[in-house]
């Protein structure tokens, strides 16, 4: 627990402004790829074409649905971030390593897909050292804890 108090303390007084900017526009993409999943949801079974596996695929969809929405909306407005950051992790690692890697890098067929799981990924690993920031809830309720 020692180290993690370190890493919260360190990543406290080297948090730049602008990164909490990039946490939003995060968070915002996150849950636009959950309407997306919503709206669409066969293009994600799709995805996960084992057809012996139906409902575990229909239950999977519905938690990267669910992670999407409730987690974007968390982490735009930096509320327990690094929490909703646990919960996107599984799945973007799945997307990355398992689903769109057989594509692989500069494919015209995925439209980017690999790139951009890679990079929300890249960002999440990013913001679960850096947390919430300055312009969030969390720093609001932290500053004010009687509001």
């Amino acid at each position: 627990m020692n180290a993690i108090t370190k890493i919260e303390s360190w990543a406290d007084r080297h948090h730049p402004q602008w990164i909490d900017f990039l946490r939003i526009l995060l968070g915002l993409f996150i849950l636009y790829k959950g309407i997306l999943f919503i709206s669409n949801t066969e293009a994600l079974m799709d995805l996960m074409a084992n057809k012996d596996l139906q409902f575990f695929n229909l239950g999977m969809a519905h938690y990267v649905a669910f992670a999407h929405l409730v987690g974007g909306c968390l982490i735009a407005l930096g509320l327990v971030t690094r929490f909703a950051i646990l919960f996107q992790l599984p799945i973007l690692f799945i997307a990355v390593f398992f689903v769109n890697i057989e594509a692989g890098f500069f494919s015209v067929s995925n439209n980017l897909e690999f790139e951009m799981s890679l990079l929300v990924l890249i960002l999440l690993l990013v913001f679960l050292v850096y947390g919430s920031g300055k312009f969030s809830l969390d720093n609001y309720m932290k500053e004010h804890p009687k509001w």
